[in-house]
């Protein structure tokens, strides 16, 4: 089964949204403090524990803990920041993403599989 990487830092982003050229990334940013954000981790746990897209690095960044990482992946993406928010990156480039609750197993299975 797949499972969400915690990344805290801004050099494993770094390392992480570099490496996109060779391996695809989904990174959950995810709120400790939001009962959507919960809903919407369990629904991306729901698609993690089925058949997950197995070329992908699944990554959670908690953007209360780790605020500095997940303001970099703004910065970055291009993207404005919202909590709960997936995006789906390859080769740096953000090529799906969803906030809320179009967060759901559905919904991520169409867009990654």
């Amino acid at each position: 089964m797949a499972q969400w990487k915690e990344i805290t830092t801004n050099e494993e982003w770094e390392q992480l949204f570099a490496a996109t050229t060779e391996q695809p990334i989904v990174v959950l940013k995810h709120s400790t403090a939001c009962s959507i954000s919960f809903i919407a981790l369990e629904e991306s746990e729901a698609y993690l524990s089925k058949t997950p897209n197995p070329d992908v690095e699944y990554v959670l960044v908690k953007v209360i803990e780790s605020r500095p990482v997940s303001n970099q992946i703004a910065e970055d993406t291009g993207l404005r920041h919202v909590s709960p928010q997936l995006l789906y990156i390859k080769n740096k480039e953000v090529v799906w993403d969803a906030s809320h609750w179009n967060i759901n197993e559905k919904r991520m299975t169409a867009a990654l599989n």
